[in-house]
């Protein structure tokens, strides 16, 4: 889907087991941005790349000619193509440092973060060329750039970028979707990230990777539904750990709560000690 002059938005399906023959069917976004350096946002999962160079190829570009490959952060649906790309056009892989261990050594990842059905999702290690941090800047040529923004939260090293000439904002899986999962490990930095987001100027149209497009009154809607989500789940959390101090079965509780499958029980225990930390005075 072309979404202005030079971004063009993809949608990757894939699953995560969920039990003997059951299956959570799930779908995550990857952004080209065309130009005389053609910069591909996110790889998707395993098996993804073929489709991303081909619709590449479609957008007016020579699928090989993707020079830069910018992973917002180092999560399976996001980084676990990347290999595939990296071999078929030699591009550039640029991620936050913060996210370069897991993207570079995805078994530590698996360990420390234990997805269902990882292996299935990542094809295998990814070398990072390029660290960003606030503020740093990717030319795609024309005097145009991607402005990088730190937004920590979903995970340390999580980035958004800015493509200022078209109003463009992606947002990686900075702000939580209402009704989708909510993946993150820090709430009170995710808070302060969608705020960061939402004091930028120009922008026209908001890509997340999780959400359809926005654009006028619906960014400032998705933003504020983000920090609704994060604000609904700490009361959630603080409720059940009144009752339950064993970290799986308050896990389950929450759960329980949100209507969500118990396979989601990794990725939420991860939110559910975030909420866990958060001071009181925080909590407020």
């Amino acid at each position: 889907m072309k979404v202005s002059g030079s971004v063009h938005s993809f949608t990757i399906p894939f699953r995560i087991p969920a039990g003997e023959g059951h299956f959570i069917e799930r779908s995550v976004r990857a952004f080209l941005v065309a130009g005389r350096e053609t910069c591909l946002i996110d790889a998707g999962v395993a098996g993804s790349a073929g489709s991303l160079l081909a619709l590449a190829g479609n957008a007016g570009g020579d699928p090989g000619g993707i020079s830069t490959l910018v992973l917002t952060h180092s999560h399976p649906d996001h980084m676990g193509g990347g290999l595939a790309i990296q071999r078929a056009t030699g591009c550039i892989v640029a991620a936050h440092p913060a996210e370069v261990g897991w993207i570079e050594d995805p078994e530590q990842q698996a360990r420390e973060r234990p997805v269902p059905g990882f292996s299935t999702l990542v094809e295998g290690p990814v070398r990072v060329d390029r660290l960003l941090g606030d503020g740093d800047r990717i030319g795609i040529g024309g005097g145009r750039h991607l402005a990088v923004i730190h937004t920590p939260g979903h995970s340390p090293g999580s980035i958004s970028l800015f493509l200022g000439e078209e109003g463009v904002l992606f947002t990686g899986d900075a702000i939580p979707v209402k009704g989708g999962f909510p993946v993150y490990d820090d709430p009170l930095a995710s808070l302060e990230s969608i705020r960061k987001l939402g004091d930028l100027k120009g922008v026209r149209a908001l890509l997340s990777s999780w959400d359809t497009l926005k654009t006028g009154e619906g960014i400032r809607q998705a933003l504020a539904e983000g920090e609704e989500v994060i604000r609904g789940l700490h009361a959630v959390v603080v409720r059940a750990a009144e009752k339950e101090t064993d970290p799986v079965n308050l896990t389950r509780i929450v759960i329980g709560a949100l209507g969500l499958p118990l396979s989601a029980l990794p990725l939420i225990a991860r939110t559910v000690n975030g909420h866990l930390r958060v001071p009181e005075r925080g909590g407020r």
